[in-house]
């Protein structure tokens, strides 16, 4: 199993020992999943569900955050056997990592807090009553100044390192009027290694470019335009350090 090290061991235990369903647990179960991980002391309801996982308002004390679980069978990906429920601890763990390192070079992004196995803990933003809404679902009243906001939190990221590799206004929220992005699942991490960095730095490239034309057709809506070549030219140089390219 690639990676294994990087796993937990409750999870191998589970492999060796058969102790492993081949059904997606119901959303009680993943509840009480979560209560015995110790990640939260009361599950709430979901706040969405993407691809490949589910992410829940869960509460510990009087503290709100939010708690994202890799599905095991009910995703895009393939895998039916033991080996399903290692590739979610993996996708957790990379999202985790990702995040954690993200958020500690000062992007905008939701706090990591703990992972365990297929689930990890982060920072909620919203209210009791209302999650932070996806900017696609959001109504700016400055869509001038959140379309600046944006672009340089998509600096902020490649100052701390990451791309975000599936730029779109649903990956982004508005939060106390400021653009917070989330789901990592896919971002590059462009200092990583194990890929030449040419290749990765091309590849981290490709993808923004990619998002930067959704976002541009984004907030098209509202008459606005900018740049995405005179963008990318500046974060090329942001991540580039060492003059690969």
């Amino acid at each position: 199993m690639p990676n294994s090290g990087y796993l937990d061991k409750s999870v191998h235990w589970k492999v060796r020992t058969g102790q492993i369903r081949f059904a997606e647990p119901r959303t009680s179960e993943v509840a009480q999943s979560i209560r015995d991980a110790g990640l939260a002391t009361e599950v709430g309801r979901r706040l969405g569900s993407g691809k490949e996982a589910d992410v829940y308002l869960c509460r510990r004390g009087g503290t709100l955050f939010a708690v994202k679980v890799y599905r095991q069978y009910r995703t895009v990906h393939r895998g039916g056997s033991a080996v399903k429920l290692e590739s979610m601890g993996q996708r957790s763990l990379r999202e985790f990592d990702l995040l954690y390192y993200a958020h500690g070079g000062g992007a905008r992004v939701p706090a990591p807090g703990t992972r365990v196995e297929n689930m990890f803990s982060m920072q909620y933003l919203g209210t009791l009553e209302t999650p932070a809404p996806m900017l696609q679902h959001a109504e700016l009243e400055d869509p001038e100044g959140f379309l600046h906001r944006t672009l340089d939190g998509i600096e902020g990221l490649a100052e701390a390192g990451i791309i975000h590799s599936d730029l779109s206004p649903f990956n982004i929220l508005v939060f106390q009027g400021d653009p917070w992005f989330i789901d990592l699942a896919a971002g590059i991490r462009i200092d990583r290694l194990g890929s030449p960095p040419w290749e990765r730095l091309f590849e981290a490239l490709r993808a923004l470019e990619k998002g930067l034309g959704t976002l541009e057709r984004y907030f098209g809506r509202y008459g606005l335009s900018f740049e995405p070549p005179a963008l990318l030219d500046r974060v090329r140089r942001q991540i580039d350090r060492y003059g690969v390219l």
